[in-house]
């Protein structure tokens, strides 16, 4: 709380100072590497480090851009990450809210073995034996279904809905709602900063991920804009793209420019989804820390 006291001032003088510190020391790299994205091969080699560059390039840009190999990818990266974080709010919210629900049959024994997958994990092999005798090799949903519900973001989220007031959810079992009545019309929109919260976890998790594409996916059609983007950084020294749609005087760009290209390409999707949830993010993550 603040004060008009000498000491309190002071304080909030130097929280200031450090924060602002800190958010520079955080955004310098951003702005280093759309800059360096920008930036010609023989500024990159005579300047250590810039913020501004002296002469902007596109050539980067075009040169990912030169096929629609990256839209494709970046469509399937949309797909698996909606698909996908629907398909995890729905398990993980229905799960937690069945857990929630203290008179449940066997409920410690259930939470028990939710506890002890954060500790014990199968492993790759293990897990790619059950994709592949589920059939799900190359199939987009390869990337959704095994890791549908996660066991951390489980506990949080039961813990929330535990703290919801019980007479408010007997009242609606009183007035004869069913437990999905209840769940659908009471507990989940009092639950939307919990929701936004794990949502953007989730998808955030889907659209980085190219570990899971890698094993299961081996039709190069089907692979996420992260996977294209990795070979595009792999392949920098080489040819990539369609060279027949390149103009004749194009040059190729430097290798880091590429990679600071591909960086910007990647994140720049995920990061507008934030701005939408942000007024229900701090909200979540606070609620979810302090009540258990």
């Amino acid at each position: 709380m603040r004060t008009n006291t000498v000491g309190g001032r002071m304080f909030d003088i130097i929280n200031y100072i450090l924060l602002s510190v800190f958010a520079i020391v955080t955004v310098i790299p951003f702005i280093y590497v759309i800059a360096g994205s920008f930036a010609t091969s023989t500024e990159l080699a005579s300047r250590a480090f810039f913020l501004i560059p002296k002469t902007f390039s596109l050539n980067a840009y075009q040169y990912i851009f030169s096929t629609d190999t990256l839209f494709k990818s970046g469509l399937v990266s949309v797909y698996v990450t909606v698909v996908g974080t629907v398909v995890n709010l729905l398990f993980t919210t229905t799960m937690a809210y069945a857990l929630s629900r203290r008179h449940l049959i066997g409920r410690n024994t259930v939470l028990n073995l939710v506890v002890f997958s954060m500790v014990f994990g199968g492993g790759m092999i293990p897990t790619f034996l059950v994709v592949k005798g589920l059939g799900m090799l190359d199939s987009l949903w390869a990337m959704i279904i095994p890791g549908a519900i996660n066991a951390f973001n489980l506990i949080i989220i039961k813990n929330f809905f535990q703290e919801l007031p019980p007479s408010l959810l007997e009242s609606a079992s009183i007035d004869g709602c069913t437990d999905l009545g209840i769940f659908w019309r009471i507990v989940l929109p009092l639950s939307k900063p919990v929701l936004a919260t794990f949502a953007l976890f989730y998808a955030v998790g889907h659209w980085n991920d190219f570990f899971s594409a890698l094993l299961y996916i081996n039709d190069s059609a089907k692979w996420p804009l992260q996977v294209i983007l990795q070979q595009f950084v792999m392949m920098s020294q080489g040819t990539i793209g369609d060279a027949s749609s390149m103009d004749p005087t194009f040059v190729k760009p430097p290798d880091q420019s590429v990679k600071m290209a591909v960086i910007v390409v990647s994140s720049i999707p995920i990061m507008l989804v934030y701005p939408w949830l942000q007024k229900y993010f701090v909200k979540g993550v606070m609620v979810g820390a302090v009540k258990g």
